[in-house]
């Protein structure tokens, strides 16, 4: 049976000082599959867009910013991860300059600035802790992952960084 994920993007905004990211708090939807989470910003492909054109429409749809310089940090494949056991496909970015003043929320939840440092220490998805220590690292290496989910859980982890 042929792989076909839902494509996306995952992004991470950096600040100027390169010590925080830009997150959303998942906090306004009850019916948010990511409720009560902290997630980068980010969504699915269009089907008219590369995946580049996706990140920064997405940015600039949930943070209010623009895009001017956009790292590709990876990929992951992440089959059963979906609300409903669908398979998704990121592309994870760092965004490492941007113009404009970043929203303080969106319909989706609050955004909020957060070291680095202490992103681990919220409550995220529990595969997020096996990928962002690789997005946030000085390893100038992409990493291509799969991370299968079932019942919401990750239930392995493999990666090749080239």
């Amino acid at each position: 049976m042929p792989y076909t994920p839902i494509l996306a993007t995952l992004g991470y905004v950096i600040s100027a000082d390169g010590q925080k990211t830009l997150l959303i708090h998942r906090n306004t939807r009850a019916d948010d599959h990511h409720l009560g989470k902290y997630n980068g910003l980010g969504g699915k492909l269009e089907p008219d867009e590369d995946i580049v054109a996706g990140m920064k429409r997405e940015i600039r749809e949930e943070a209010g910013i623009e895009c001017e310089a956009v790292e590709l940090s990876g990929t992951i494949s992440w089959p059963g991860f979906g609300k409903h056991g669908e398979d998704w496909f990121g592309f994870i970015f760092k965004i490492t300059r941007y113009s404009g003043t970043p929203l303080t929320e969106n319909p989706e939840g609050t955004l909020a600035w957060v070291p680095i440092d202490q992103v681990l220490d919220l409550p995220l998805w529990a595969g997020d802790r096996y990928f962002l220590p690789l997005v946030f690292s000085d390893d100038p290496r992409q990493f291509h992952g799969v991370m299968p989910y079932e019942n919401g859980q990750p239930v392995g982890w493999s990666v090749s960084m080239i």
